[in-house]
C-alpha cells in the first residue's frame, strides 16, 4: 500500500494524462482550443483536481519538493478555476497545459518509480 502522498501522486500523474491525451484527441493549437468549450471544460477539470489533490499533499512532502514543483502556485491555480473560472484568460489555461504539465508528469512517475 501506498503512503497517502504517493497515492495523491498517482492521481495527479493520472490527471496530467488525461489533459495529454485530450490534447492529442481535441488538437494541439491553441485555436482549437480556444474555440471549443468543452475541450476547455475537460482541461480546466483536470488543472482543478490537479490543485485539489497538491493541497491534500503533507507539508513535509510538499517542503521536501517545492524546488522540483511549485505547489503553491498549482494550489493557487486551482482555486482559481474554483472561484473565479469566468475571468481566467485560457491563454494562461493553454500555457499551464502546454508547458507546465509534461514536467509534472515526469516529475509524477520519477516519484512513483
Amino acid at each position: 500500500m501506498q503512503s497517502p502522498d504517493l497515492q495523491r501522486i498517482s492521481h495527479i500523474r493520472d490527471y496530467c494524462f488525461e489533459i495529454i491525451e485530450t490534447i492529442s484527441r481535441y488538437g494541439n493549437t491553441y485555436k482549437i482550443f480556444s474555440e471549443d468549450t468543452d475541450y476547455q471544460k475537460s482541461v480546466s477539470f483536470s488543472l482543478l483536481q490537479i490543485g485539489e489533490l497538491s493541497g491534500k499533499l503533507s507539508d513535509s512532502f510538499r517542503n521536501e519538493t517545492a524546488e522540483k514543483v511549485p505547489w503553491t502556485a498549482i494550489r493557487g491555480m486551482r482555486n482559481l478555476f474554483a472561484h473565479n473560472y469566468g475571468s481566467m484568460s485560457m491563454e494562461m489555461i493553454w500555457k499551464t497545459a502546454k508547458e507546465d504539465i509534461p514536467p509534472l508528469l515526469d516529475f509524477c512517475e520519477t516519484i512513483l518509480r
